[in-house]
């Protein structure tokens, strides 16, 4: 590369990357200050909650897609995935590995659908699919925000019970997909993107390719990618903005009470079309208790709102066919309806 373009590059990303930080960091003030002060929209209202959670939830998606998606391009350019994906599958773990994936899921901060840019970057990496299932299941159910307010209004025993059971939960639910071989059902897109992966690490190596001129073909790939499930995030954040401002949050309190033989599959598939995150959740599973829900069935539905939702179907569906999305989905909701029993005989 040309000493010029090399210096325009540099700049480029020393600009850009600090500013997509930046812009993440302060995204809640200044979507705030666009939807209530310029849009003039009331943040009481219907309206001006769903538009807020719309623009909010977008862009972020949008940064973390494309920062994630360059960062494991960088992982991908210097770290050999064939050995990567041989040593996980091969080495004998002990399913310590579906563990780790479900224990880094419950330390980052994300919601479902934040979750999906670093299952892409994983799965592009070629990390098998059941510990990027572990890492997918656990990180919108447990996170440290979650687990304080959860121990301010439920206890040290429900507390210590819900984080258990969600990295419980991502630990043997990415076991289980792992032994059903589900690769195949993997969308086209993504198996492309993992044979050109392979195809540029492969040429990045052995014609000892500097970092400086890899990168405008990593940039090029993170954005590629953003391009690629624009239109999954629109629509997936849409419907997850029309719930979050619309639907009341105890519509559903009148039907989990627990003389209700079906209380708890309901509180499951009640949760499902509806999103929030883990700590936005909360105080609405502690309207629940109070309305005289038990407070197993509540988590159960807590865990169906920000484990599984139509949004993260719908960004999913970029990356999985509806085939593979169902059996995720159908696994990972049996689960909760048996965790859910669980609780209330525990609680």
């Amino acid at each position: 590369m040309e000493e010029k373009k090399r210096i325009r590059l540099i700049v480029a990303v020393a600009v850009v990357l600090p500013a997509l930080i930046c812009l993440y960091y302060f995204l809640p003030q200044i979507v705030d200050l666009f939807t209530y002060d310029l849009l003039g929209l009331s943040s009481g209202s219907h309206l001006g909650t769903s538009v807020n959670f719309f623009f909010y939830d977008t862009v972020k998606i949008l940064i973390l897609l494309f920062l994630i998606s360059s960062l494991m391009g960088v992982v991908n350019a210097y770290f050999p995935i064939d050995r990567l994906r041989n040593y996980l599958t091969t080495k004998k773990m002990y399913g310590l590995q579906y563990f780790f994936a479900s224990l880094f899921g419950a330390i980052t901060p994300f919601c479902s659908c934040s979750s999906i840019p670093l299952f892409i970057g994983f799965v592009k990496g070629g990390i098998p699919l059941g510990v990027t299932f572990a890492f997918l299941i656990t990180s919108p159910l447990v996170n440290e925000v979650a687990v304080a307010m959860f121990l301010g209004v439920f206890g040290v025993k429900a507390t210590l019970i819900y984080a258990a059971s969600g990295i419980f939960m991502g630990t043997v639910g990415g076991f289980i997909l792992g032994k059903f071989k589900l690769e195949r059902y993997l969308s086209d897109w993504v198996k492309q993107i993992q044979a050109q992966s392979e195809i540029e690490t492969e040429k990045w190596e052995g014609e000892k390719t500097p970092f400086i001129d890899r990168l405008p073909s990593i940039i090029r790939d993170g954005w590629d990618i953003v391009r690629k499930v624009l239109v999954y995030v629109l629509i997936g954040i849409a419907i997850g903005a029309a719930m979050h401002g619309y639907v009341p949050e105890d519509f559903f309190a009148g039907y989990l009470s627990a003389d209700r033989w079906y209380a708890m599959p309901l509180a499951v598939l009640a949760g499902v079309p509806m999103y929030a995150n883990a700590a936005g959740i909360v105080p609405v599973i502690q309207v629940f208790v109070a309305k005289g829900v038990p407070l197993g069935t509540a988590i159960a539905f807590m865990m169906a709102v920000v484990g599984l939702s139509l949004p993260e179907a719908t960004l999913l569906k970029k990356v999985m066919t509806w085939k593979l999305i169902g059996i995720f989905f159908g696994t990972i909701s049996l689960f909760i309806i048996l965790l859910g029993y669980l609780f209330n005989f525990i609680l």
